[in-house]
């Protein structure tokens, strides 16, 4: 050391080294000089002006392209709804010719049992149309000619006679398919 031989320096030489050692210090401390300084706000880059024309330029093209997967969507839908309609359409055409066939075999049945009450004998036929529901037998007395009827429902009991002829008056009074009030 050199500044030990030299008159006044040794002070001032000290002071300046515990100077340069305090400074080095502090600088290593973290935040020791820190000045507030305000930060640039985040996701605002200084050229807006650029981002805001760019935006500009893509909306026409983004906004065609949110119509066309629409226009894809409502064409899926419907394509779908094409097809369902076009389900119904034959399982309606397939109910409609069950129908035609069991009403025709209706038909055909009921020809067929009122042409056998009619050949039948009077006590014959009230024998068998006791036994079977009032509804049926009072449609079939209904289509036999009346005379006809009239012989059978005078051979049939009492009880079963009366109860024909009730479904046979509701079936001809018009308030019947009404509801009660």
């Amino acid at each position: 050391m050199i500044a030990h031989n030299l008159p006044g320096t040794s002070k001032s030489l000290s002071r300046r080294l515990m100077l340069i050692a305090a400074g080095c210090t502090m600088l290593a401390m973290p935040g020791a000089f820190a000045q507030e300084v305000a930060a640039p706000a985040v996701g605002i880059p200084a050229n807006g002006g650029e981002i805001q024309q760019f935006c500009t330029n893509i909306a026409d093209a983004a906004r065609d392209q949110r119509y066309l997967l629409q226009k894809k969507d409502l064409e899926k839908l419907q394509f779908d709804i094409d097809e369902r309609i076009a389900t119904l359409e034959k399982r309606r055409s397939e109910y409609e010719d069950w129908l035609k066939r069991r009403n025709d075999f209706l038909k055909q049945a009921q020809i067929g049992l009122v042409g056998i009450y009619k050949t039948m004998k009077a006590d014959a036929a009230a024998a068998k149309l006791e036994l079977v529901n009032p509804g049926v037998a009072a449609a079939i007395l209904m289509q036999l000619p009346p005379r006809q009827s009239s012989l059978i429902l005078s051979e049939m009991s009492n009880e079963k006679a009366a109860v024909v002829t009730n479904v046979i008056s509701s079936a001809t009074d018009p308030d019947t398919s009404k509801e009660p009030s």
